[in-house]
């Protein structure tokens, strides 16, 4: 019995980092994280690594816990968070997919001092672009998953504080070696992975919001198709 119970909760770990480590990907974010910092020294990084991967941590473990009371207390909805969410997401990759050099906007952001990027390091360095709403989304029905024994609750519990710290150790060592990562592309090689990871960032926030507008429709056409089948006439068999 000790050994199923170790499986179980090996497996739920594995499944729980899996998919949160894949819908984050810290090593793709860290060449974004590295442009959004280009005018910090290595010390003043590693430090806003630390930082932003705190934020993270904190993010997980309410989204874990306490997700879904949460949006309930607001009234709101998964897919009004992935359509929020995904819109910033959009828009962020967008203005860092069309920045350059001598732009105002994201260089401006790229070169302030530390006191400026700590200011940032909560929004939106850690939310949307490291755990946005997919990652909220995830972490919540992961979280949903408990089940209601008290022994199990437990050792699940324990699993997504597992979960939570592991996936955040993955974020502050990408975010802390991006720097020694682009050194390892070159300059050159950085800029067009860079590029890519705004690309990609920007498809990402589309494929957010259209996954929260395919809820809404979902929800209204199954709310109409309830309604038309309440109103159809019963026809009595002769």
């Amino acid at each position: 019995m000790p050994n199923f119970v170790t499986s179980r909760w090996v497996a739920d770990f594995l499944f729980g980092f899996g998919a949160l480590f894949a819908i984050i990907n810290p090593y793709g974010l860290a060449f974004i994280f590295l442009d959004r910092t280009r005018g910090l020294s290595e010390d003043e990084r590693a430090d806003l690594a630390l930082r932003v991967a705190g934020y993270a941590f904190a993010v997980l473990l309410a989204s874990l816990f306490l997700g879904s009371q949460i949006l309930n207390f607001f009234g709101v909805t998964i897919p009004a968070l992935r359509i929020a969410g995904g819109l910033v997401v959009a828009a962020t990759g967008w203005s860092m997919l069309n920045a350059t050099s001598g732009a105002a906007g994201l260089h401006t952001e790229a070169t302030a001092d530390l006191a400026t990027m700590k200011r940032m390091a909560f929004f939106p360095l850690t939310i949307p672009l490291t755990t946005g709403p997919g990652t909220i989304a995830t972490a919540i029905a992961i979280g949903i998953s408990r089940t209601d024994s008290l022994d199990a609750m437990f050792g699940s519990s324990i699993v997504s504080l597992a979960v939570a710290l592991a996936v955040t150790a993955a974020i502050y060592h990408a975010y802390r070696k991006s720097s020694a990562m682009a050194r390892l592309f070159g300059e050159e090689g950085t800029s067009v992975v860079t590029k890519l990871s705004a690309f990609l960032l920007l498809c990402i926030g589309v494929q957010i919001i259209i996954t929260g507008t395919t809820d809404v429709a979902r929800t209204i056409l199954d709310g109409a198709s309830h309604t038309v089948h309440e109103r159809l006439p019963v026809r009595s068999s002769r």
